[in-house]
């Protein structure tokens, strides 16, 4: 009785097993540390794609061969590597962007945007993007525009895409 207690706390340390558990944390430390990192959702910016309190994983090596393109949400590294920004490509380096009334304008022609659900009312001067960047926006327009963080960042502060 006192081996079969003994043995179900504490398995035989064998090397294989040793090995095994090695294997299995090196594997997930390589797997959710660098190509698939998990984050919580916070903030209503990016509603209704992505809500408030949500779990995703971003897929770090999505861009790795290839540059974002207008309509993919990109995770953008904010602050550190601790938090990131869940934002909508709407406009590529050189292209101009500007809202009139809350459509969004790209190179003076409306574009549409079937993602976003809800008004708004918006005005924004026409501005070009920067060479080496990106212009990105939530698809949350109902708050003021005053309260949305969006705007040109550059393209290596995009750190990868969430997996859905």
């Amino acid at each position: 009785m006192k081996q079969r207690i003994k043995g179900f706390f504490f398995p035989s340390l064998t090397p294989r097993f040793l090995i095994r558990v090695a294997l299995v944390g090196v594997l997930a430390y390589l797997v959710f540390g660098h190509i698939l990192t998990p984050f919580l959702i916070r903030g209503t910016s990016m509603e209704p794609t992505y809500r408030d309190g949500g779990f995703n994983f971003c897929v770090k090596v999505r861009y790795l061969f290839s540059e974002p393109k207008r309509g993919d949400v990109v995770a953008i590294r904010f602050a550190g590597n601790q938090r990131m920004l869940l934002k909508r490509v709407v406009a590529l380096e050189g292209e101009e962007v500007e809202f009139r009334k809350g459509t969004l304008f790209i190179n003076g022609k409306p574009f549409d945007e079937p993602y976003v659900q809800y008004p708004c009312d918006w005005n924004l001067p026409p501005r070009r993007v920067e060479k080496g960047c990106l212009y990105v926006i939530g698809d949350n327009r109902s708050m003021p525009i005053e309260e949305h963080l969006f705007g040109q960042t550059r393209i290596e502060r995009i750190v990868g895409s969430p997996l859905w």
